[in-house]
């Protein structure tokens, strides 16, 4: 009996522990700031040893705590649930997507980093944007996507580079943008490209 408490003690623990962890991860990221592993671990009131028992990288503890901090796509695009333009969805869902980078950018930038000197790590990263790419672009699915499957996918990858937190630090970091400016310039190109997919699928 006093083996099976102590043992659910410390399975009690573990819980408290990780849950900590997560929950510090969260309010970093929603205050912005630079999402390392000692400032989670200092947040949760454990040593960086103890953080690293639990996860293994930052990206692992960053993609944990940002489950369920996206709202599904629908519900992302519900103000334009009654469009039928893509190029207007799109827009929309770019504008979605980068203001929410840039009140997460902090985490955001430290899965990129990872990711980039970890290439096996990218499917660890939420893929936020392909699910809101393919809502918006729903309204393509019976003509574009039935007449030319490949230019359809070909857009979706054109986008998948557009509508993303890498064009945006792209555009703030290395273009000098500042951050409205930059989320502007990105939903431009995002317009633009979808709009000329659906002029060459008319015209076609």
């Amino acid at each position: 009996m006093v083996a099976t408490q102590t043992g659910t003690g410390r399975s009690n623990q573990k819980r408290r522990t990780r849950t900590a962890l997560v929950d510090a991860a969260r309010e970093l990221i929603a205050s912005g700031g630079e999402m390392t592993m000692p400032a989670v671990a200092r947040a949760a009131l454990v040593s960086e040893a103890t953080a690293y028992r639990y996860f293994p990288d930052l990206p692992s503890l960053t993609g944990e705590a940002l489950a369920g901090v996206w709202p599904p796509p629908a519900e992302a695009l519900a103000p334009v649930a009654d469009s039928t333009d893509p190029a207007e969805r799109v827009a929309f869902a770019c504008e979605f997507l980068l203001r929410g980078v840039l009140l997460r950018q902090g985490a955001v930038r430290a899965m990129i980093a990872a990711t980039i000197t970890r290439p096996e790590e990218a499917t660890a990263r939420p893929g936020i944007r392909f699910g809101l790419i393919d809502h918006a672009l729903a309204p393509l699915e019976g003509t574009l996507g039935t007449s030319d499957p490949e230019a359809f996918a070909q857009l979706k990858r054109d986008l998948a580079v557009t509508v993303g937190a890498e064009a945006l630090f792209t555009l703030t970091d290395l273009c000098g943008l500042d951050p409205d400016d930059a989320v502007a310039s990105a939903v431009r190109t995002a317009a633009t490209l979808t709009e000329a997919a659906v002029r060459a699928a008319a015209r076609g």
